[in-house]
């Protein structure tokens, strides 16, 4: 670590946390929208989407990596709408990193967030419409209070594992560093260019963030059980 500056060495750490961050608020949004609306009633081709939705969790991130650089391309239908309306490639950006971290991470979001909502019992719900609410207020003020533990573990397994993601970012992100470089990955190349203090120092790093996200997890499960 002498050739490293704490700037150089802290970098791939603060754009870690910098996708994971963004990639959680954008994952829980769409999981807890999914799992809301996979729950509301029985849907023609329910086990097709649902199949869809789980794929990321069994796939290889290889295989996600590689589905998205066709997507994200400069010849993907996706990466031409990007380019035109930002003027600028997606792909080896960090916004690529976070979309990766936002498509690995889905899985476990929806299926936490489809388990708390079966969770709540209809009759409340019910009993909120009978009032006169619709289906927004019913949703902010019953559901999803209601489901608030599953929200929380959910939002909390998004953001460890977007801070964990490799596979899939190493393909459509790269590993420049300090632009798309991330600890996953940083670790990775330490590793192969034989550094293995540098590598250690990522890792401990990497361990004492897992450690305390527990924690923190922990304090919060206690905190809504009591309520």
């Amino acid at each position: 670590m002498a050739e490293w500056t704490l700037e150089e060495w802290a970098a791939p750490l603060i754009l870690s946390l910098k996708i994971c961050i963004t990639a959680s608020v954008f994952v829980a949004l769409l999981g807890v929208w999914a799992a809301w609306w996979m729950t509301r009633r029985k849907r023609r081709g329910r086990l097709i989407i649902e199949t869809v939705f789980m794929l990321p969790l069994v796939l290889p991130p290889t295989v996600i990596g590689f589905l998205l650089l066709v997507m994200l391309g400069r010849r993907g239908w996706a990466g031409i709408a990007y380019e035109w309306l930002f003027d600028q490639p997606i792909i080896f950006t960090w916004i690529a990193g976070v979309v990766a971290a936002v498509v690995v991470a889905f899985p476990l979001v929806y299926q936490t967030m489809k388990t708390g909502f079966q969770g709540v019992e209809r009759h409340l719900e019910d009993a909120a419409r009978s009032a006169g609410a619709g289906e927004w207020q019913v949703f902010r003020y019953v559901t999803l209070p209601l489901a608030r533990r599953s929200f929380a573990s959910s939002y909390i397994l998004g953001f460890a594992r977007s801070l964990g993601e490799f596979g899939a970012t190493l393909m459509i992100a790269g590993n420049i560093p300090g632009v798309t470089q991330t600890t996953p990955t940083a670790i990775y190349t330490a590793v192969e260019s034989g550094h293995m203090p540098l590598a250690w120092s990522w890792t401990v790093a990497m361990i004492a963030l897992s450690f305390l996200m527990l924690i923190v997890t922990s304090r919060l499960n206690e905190s809504l059980n009591n309520k």
